[in-house]
């Protein structure tokens, strides 16, 4: 198994990932909020902003997997409404096969691995 590229896969919203590196991704956030929360707690200006820079970072994760599904980007908007964009999430980035073969958005990153 290659090593995953963390920069690309938390910091860049262009290309495409596959459904284990969105899990992947996924778990790495939650971890990660849950050491911010422990840190830093729930409240106050620094909390906010650790969580602005995490959701910064699930926004770029869920678009790459947008992308790989031959989707906009902008689908993730649908996370903005509660549940409908729960489960949407689960099942369109997190269970349905990406596109085979390259798209609009760069060639399969399943193929490339």
């Amino acid at each position: 198994m290659n090593a995953i590229d963390w920069k690309f896969l938390l910091l860049n919203y262009e290309g495409r990932i596959g459904r284990g590196m969105w899990w992947i991704g996924m778990v790495a956030v939650l971890v990660l909020s849950f050491l911010a929360y422990l840190i830093f707690g729930s409240d106050g200006l620094l909390a906010l902003l650790v969580n602005l820079v995490l959701f910064f970072l699930t926004l770029c994760i869920h678009i790459k997997r947008c992308h790989d599904r031959d989707q906009s980007g902008w689908w993730v908007l649908l996370l903005f409404i509660p549940v409908v964009g729960f489960i949407w999430a689960l099942i369109n980035l997190g269970i349905l096969e990406g596109t085979r073969g390259p798209n609009r958005f760069g060639p399969d990153p399943v193929a490339q691995a």
